[in-house]
């Protein structure tokens, strides 16, 4: 399983997490976990899903889920569990 961290931040709107799971759902991209609180109008979400049939490459995904973030007003940010656990280490 390629497990990837997809996380979104920014101002709480209306459909963030109807856009950013419809992008995922066409681009046979299953969500494994997800987590998603609001703070005083700031909305945090982290996903954890798998790529394994995902229909494009991982590289035109982080750039397309970061351009679905700036069209929505948050910011979509995709890693690879791996690289997320080597940075997240103690």
């Amino acid at each position: 399983m390629k497990k990837t961290i997809i996380t979104v931040v920014g101002k709480d709107t209306v459909g963030i997490i109807a856009k950013v799971c419809t992008y995922l759902a066409d681009n046979g991209i299953n969500i494994l976990d997800i987590s998603q609180t609001i703070v005083q109008d700031y909305f945090n979400m982290m996903m954890i899903v798998d790529m394994n049939k995902a229909t494009k490459d991982f590289g035109v995904i982080v750039e397309e889920l970061a351009k679905l973030g700036e069209s929505i007003g948050v910011i979509i940010k995709c890693q690879k569990e791996e690289i997320f656990n080597q940075m997240h280490r103690i």
